[in-house]
């Protein structure tokens, strides 16, 4: 009980352990990871596509697109068969009803784990549509910030550009904070001035830079330009207005 915020409407929590404390006693769970899974989820769900999340960046995932008659994004990388990949500039064209596996170690991995939850994602193009169609399932409302992974170990590195998108959902929310929503919230507002020179400036975003995504961290930075919330429907993201 300690860990739930359950004394609280509007609740936040990073990764795994957030979706697990929290998922099952809130009326809806929003994952927010930035750069890139949120994004590219918004865009592409925006453009008609119905995407589904894969957790794991192996081979297996081969096999699960086929499964669906799905085609396959890479992780910017590799086992790519189109040229969709968790890059948000790479989905800007996706044509409706394109069904599209994308793999991710964070925000697809999360948005598997939430159970029987209504299950949205969120970014910072789409915070307010998010968070007003969030209220329909009920007042209790988790927001998940994903975070990224340490590549030494692997362990959980909470990230700037996911506390500051999962703040300005929750700026939208009515209803009480619990402290680390409020924190959040409190980020976002430091921030939202300059979104697209700090997201350049925090480790993530100088990472995909440095890698040549800059455009990425651009639409990434976006602020409440879209009406597309991204709805979790029998493993797949479509967007929930059309």
């Amino acid at each position: 009980m300690i860990y739930e915020q359950s004394e609280f409407d509007l609740r936040c929590e990073w990764g795994a352990q957030g979706v697990s404390q929290l998922a099952s006693i809130s009326n809806v769970v929003i994952i927010v990871d930035v750069l890139s899974f949120s994004t590219c989820v918004e865009i592409a769900t925006n453009n008609g596509a119905i995407i589904f999340p894969y957790a794991y960046k192996d081979e297996s995932v081969i096999d699960y697109a086929k499964s669906l008659q799905a085609e396959l994004a890479s992780h910017r990388q590799r086992w790519t068969i189109t040229g969709y990949s968790l890059s948000p500039k790479s989905l800007e064209q996706i044509p409706a009803g394109t069904r599209l596996v994308l793999p991710s170690p964070n925000g697809s991995f999360l948005t598997l784990h939430t159970g029987n939850t209504p299950t949205l994602a969120g970014c910072l193009r789409n915070c307010q549509a998010v968070a007003e169609f969030a209220q329909k399932y009920g007042d209790k409302i988790a927001v998940i910030p994903a975070g990224e992974r340490w590549k030494d170990d692997g362990s959980l590195r909470p990230a700037f550009e996911d506390l500051i998108g999962a703040g300005a959902i929750l700026s939208y929310l009515p209803g009480s904070l619990s402290p680390e929503a409020k924190a959040a919230v409190a980020a976002f507002q430091a921030f939202q001035q300059d979104l697209v020179g700090y997201l350049k400036k925090c480790g993530s975003g100088k990472e995909l830079i440095e890698k040549g995504f800059e455009p990425d961290v651009e639409l990434a930075a976006a602020f409440n330009i879209s009406n597309c919330v991204p709805l979790l429907i029998d493993n797949a993201y479509v967007n929930s207005r059309l």
